[in-house]
């Protein structure tokens, strides 16, 4: 190094040198040149390749350049996709490459069609004849065998080798421990209806079956829930049936859901027949004498008959007996059905005697007597009493009490000898099952198929063409004389379409929604484009109303969907593309029908009102859209399923009961959200109404002071509120009509009724707004261009009370006095609906405002010995028993019970605790009362963590349901009047 290159601080002073890059470029500038002398002067050999190793390697190579390891492509080969997972963003339990599942939420056999004893066109062919059609809902209370009894007809027709090896016990445990998923119902498809053992979804079920006389008919059956919580499913079934099979059992009688559900036949028009099931249970469990098992039986039929006597615009033609041909017995469980006439017809068949079937069968019920020894019916007993034996225990209890006791108490040759003369050959193998499985194949062969259940639906309920004038009127809510209601009446296939949809279903892995409707008149094929008509639709308002393609048709039959093209009149069809627009229900009309023809088919009347309600979230809240989605689709699946948004961003999910509110969790997790949501403890919805007539004119002025409203408030009887409800009255009547109804009904002023403007806050709200002005005071002119904005304000105000957010009820506002501006500028919407929100909330708080709860019909069975601790479960939740008797012909006793809804959370784990699992309770919305108190009584002294009682309840549920919503404690009626002098009055009127 030379020294004179640096100075005495060490910084180079000498010539310039050269830079990196011009070092760089000679290097591998003079390595180029060695390579290429070297390639010319020695060619390739061994010294070539040990030159071109040792060249210098002097290039920079980045850090993310430098490669340690070979990638995964170099590894596994192209193609191949590797994931890299960092360490802690992920649980153990969930693997890093998830495996794939398959959605599949419920049965779904579409993919290869069970065996039948007819063809699929067969069927599909007899549905466009609509004489050959019977259009039937089977109902009745829980675990009385609906299901079994269809499953009877399913295993006549279909090939079900699983119904055959299955337990002969309609009970939900023994189905839980079935070894195979295929023995189940055949119409409980969801997977939450196998593991809770009750239907929770009304399902069709389509099949060719023959009467007595070998005649082939198509039944659309609908199998009903018979939990109490699901009655807004038995409502969408009577609006497709045009009969009801009421199926009760023989040992519990009536019950209440049994009530329910002929009620609600009733209000539909439909006809009534009766199955009494579970007959096995008379002979295999009370064991009651064949005499006994007669006068049990007399008395279930005769309440029902009761029961139909008690419901409104009922005559002695819907009375039901088996003279009659209306009720059938059965034993679901062990698979036989039969009528009086279809067993008449085997006596005939058998001895050749020369009577017709029907004429035996008349003699076979009642105080009807058969003389063995003279061979004849006589209507009294011989004097010796006896000779002569009741004609049914004779010929037909008897012998199957017979046929019974053979099969369970002889041995094998004996019972073979017996059976052989009964004309029943049974394998070997048949002869080593047990008692109850060899007693079903025996029935099975002796009782045949059960013609006589396809007889009495024949005879006794009316086919799609000739309920069709009935259902039309009932339901469609437009012109009766015009074409398409025509075309409605008479069951038309060439008319114009008309489709009411009733009921929405998952597809199995829950990505779509099918819709089940009735086919009114017309035909709807694949490809149609048609209109879907909401609720919501009425003429000249068409923002509820869309277009839409019909992309499938298929005759739905539970488990299995069979592809058409298309049907006709009378039909049910499930229907795939036109399910995007429908909330619940809807109207399905072709795009050929004039825009002023269209009507809807009338909502779906449901008879329960949905009380209970949980707020629900999600864990994580990135996933509220999720919860959304889901929600949208638990409203299309449940029919009385209701959601909301309050003011402080919760979402309410509403439903009629604990069990329902669960169902609709269970599915909100696993097949529509499929996200962790958070739920909040159950309470109930409430009702705002008053007692007391206001006691003040209070008046309320527009925004602009250009307007004044003067209404008072004031309670109306609780029969109006049914009868508007029940769709007795409608408000769209004219004032006349009006007038009359509510002078002979309710003893009003004929003016009084005629001055009705609107009910709120629905149509069929309970709720009345009426115009009570006087000519003299009021401007009516100005007063009628201004009806529709009061008409909105009274809605707005009846939706949302003043005490809690709560709906009104029970309450009627009259217009007194109605001071308008000149000018209609001044008298817009915006002036007169805010107006009369004010002045209607001023007018309720001045009338002493009530709170009003949701009260629980309990009907409860249990053992004697447990009654005394059911009165104390009762008791412990603010209720009192109403009824209290033993049932007849059974160790049962049956107790009626009001309980609070409010209270009756956890009922039923309580009883069953008390009772010791001996008590089964049913508990469902019966009506609404007043709660005790006042809600405004600020005296009331509330004390954390202490229930309140008496007359604290009403200040109690006011301000907790206020601390929930969001809204301030204090509710005071200086926010809703302006003039300070009406509010010094009211002040001291209500001090």
């Amino acid at each position: 190094m030379d020294e004179s290159n640096y100075d005495e601080f060490g910084n180079y002073i000498g010539p310039e040198l050269a830079t990196s890059s011009e070092e760089e470029s000679e290097v591998e500038h003079d390595v180029e040149e060695a390579d290429s002398d070297h390639s010319e002067d020695e060619g390739p050999g061994p010294m070539a390749m040990e030159l071109r190793v040792e060249a210098p390697q002097t290039q920079i190579v980045l850090h993310e350049d430098k490669q340690y390891y070979p990638d995964a492509e170099d590894v596994f080969g192209p193609g191949v996709e590797a994931l890299v997972q960092e360490e802690d963003t992920q649980p153990l339990t969930e693997p890093i490459v998830a495996p794939i599942t398959e959605r599949k939420f419920q049965v779904d056999e579409s993919a290869q069609l069970p065996d039948t004893m007819y063809t699929k066109e067969f069927l599909v062919d007899l549905l466009g004849h609509p004489n050959m059609v019977r259009n039937i809902a089977l109902g009745g209370h829980l675990h009385h065998g609906k299901t079994a009894l269809l499953d009877v007809l399913v295993a006549a027709t279909h090939s079900w080798p699983e119904w055959d090896a299955a337990t002969p016990i309609a009970t939900p445990t023994t189905k839980m421990r079935q070894p195979n998923e295929r023995a189940f119902g055949y119409t409980d498809v969801h997977r939450l209806e196998r593991q809770r053992g009750i239907g929770l979804k009304s399902m069709p079920m389509s099949l060719v079956a023959q009467n007595t006389k070998g005649k082939s008919y198509a039944l659309n059956i609908m199998d009903t829930p018979g939990h109490a919580n699901f009655i807004d499913e038995v409502a969408a079934a009577l609006r497709l049936a045009d009969g009801v099979v009421v199926v009760v059992d023989a040992v519990e009688g009536v019950m209440s859901g049994t009530e329910r559900v002929i009620r609600a036949a009733v209000r539909e028009g439909l006809g009534i027949t009766l199955v009494i099931n579970k007959v096995d249970r008379l002979i295999l469990e009370l064991k009651l004498p064949p005499e006994d098992a007669y006068i049990k039986l007399k008395h279930t039929v005769e309440e029902v008959n009761n029961t139909i006597a008690t419901c409104p615009h009922t005559d002695a033609s819907m009375r039901v007996s088996p003279e009659l041909g209306n009720v059938c017995f059965a034993s679901a469980s062990f698979g036989w059905c039969f009528s009086l006439e279809s067993f008449a017809a085997r006596y005939v068949d058998t001895w050749q005697m020369p009577v017709a079937p029907k004429e035996l069968a008349r003699r076979l019920w009642g105080d009807v007597y058969y003389h063995a020894e003279r061979r004849t019916f006589m209507r009294r007993r011989a004097p010796d009493g006896k000779q002569a034996v009741r004609s049914f225990v004779h010929f037909v209890l008897e012998p199957l009490y017979k046929i019974f006791a053979q099969v369970v108490g002889e041995d094998e040759p004996q019972l073979r000898t017996t059976l052989n003369a009964l004309g029943i050959r049974l394998r070997k193998a048949d002869y080593a099952m047990n008692a109850r499985d060899l007693l079903r194949r025996v029935l099975c062969h002796f009782f045949g198929p059960p013609t006589g259940l396809v007889d009495m639906c024949v005879a006794h309920i009316k086919s799609p063409a000739a309920n069709a004038r009935a259902k039309t009127e009932h339901l469609y809510t437009g012109q009766m004389d015009g074409a398409t209601a025509v075309a409605m009446r008479t069951c038309d296939a060439d008319g114009p379409l008309v489709v009411s949809v009733a009921k929405q279903y998952p597809s199995s892995d829950a990505s779509q929604f099918y819709v089940l409707g009735r086919i009114f008149s017309g035909h709807i094929s694949v490809g149609q484009k048609v209109r879907v008509l909401g609720e919501a639709y009425a003429p000249g308002d068409d923002e509820d109303m869309a277009l839409a393609t019909v992309s499938d048709a298929w005759v739905y039959c539970s488990r299995y969907r069979i592809p058409v093209s298309g049907l006709g009149a009378g039909s049910w069809v499930l229907l795939s593309g036109v399910d995007a627009s429908i909330a619940k229900t809807a109207t399905i009309v072709d795009t050929s029908v004039a825009e002023a023809e269209l009507a809807i088919v009338r909502p779906l009347q449901l008879p329960a009102d949905a009380v209970v309600k949980i707020a629900v979230e999600p864990v994580a809240p990135t996933e509220l859209p999720k919860l959304l989605s889901g929600l949208r689709k638990i409203g299309k699946s449940y029919p009385l399923a209701h959601t909301r948004v309050e003011e402080s961003g919760e979402h309410i999910l509403l439903g009629t009961g604990e069990l329902y509110l669960d169902c609709i969790m269970h599915d909100l997790r696993t097949m529509y959200a499929e996200i962790d949501i958070k739920v909040a403890d159950p309470v109930v919805a409430f009702r705002e109404t008053t007692s007391e007539t206001s006691a003040i004119r209070v008046f309320g002025d527009s925004p602009n002071g250009k307007n004044r409203l003067t209404i008072i408030a004031e309670p109306i009887d609780p029969g109006i509120c049914e009868d508007i409800e029940s769709g007795k009255v409608q408000a769209d009547w004219p004032a006349r009509q009006m007038g009359q109804f509510f002078e002979a009904n309710h003893g009003w002023d004929i003016l009084a009724g005629r001055s009705i403007w609107a009910f709120g806050p629905t149509v069929s709200g309970p709720n009345i707004l009426s115009d009570d002005t006087l000519p003299a005071e009021t401007d009516r002119a100005r007063l009628r261009m201004v009806r529709d904005s009061i008409k909105q304000g009274f809605v707005w105000a009846t939706r949302e009370g003043p005490l809690c957010d709560e709906p009104m009820r029970s309450t009627r506002f009259r217009i007194l006095n109605a001071d308008l501006a000149e000018s209609a500028m001044h008298r817009g919407g915006g002036q007169l609906i805010p107006a009369a929100r004010r002045v209607c909330y001023s007018s309720f708080l001045t009338a002493s405002p009530r709170l009003m709860e949701p009260i629980s019909f309990v009907e409860i069975q249990a053992p004697r010995d447990c009654v005394s601790n059911v009165y104390t479960v009762i008791g412990r939740r603010r209720g009192h028993v109403t009824h209290d008797a033993p049932k007849p012909g059974s160790p049962m006793y049956t107790i009626h019970a009001l309980v609070p809804t409010i209270d009756a959370s956890g009922f039923e784990t309580d009883l069953r605790t008390f009772t010791h699992g001996q008590a089964f309770c049913q508990l469902y919305f019966d009506h609404w009362q007043a709660v005790p108190g006042d809600p405004l009584d600020r005296e009331v002294v509330l004390r954390p963590l202490e229930p309140s009682a008496g007359q604290q309840l009403a200040r109690d549920f006011m301000l907790k349901t206020r601390r929930r919503k969001g809204l301030s404690d204090d509710v005071s009626i200086d926010k809703f009047i302006d003039d300070p002098t009406l509010r010094d009055v009211v002040r001291e009127f209500q001090q």
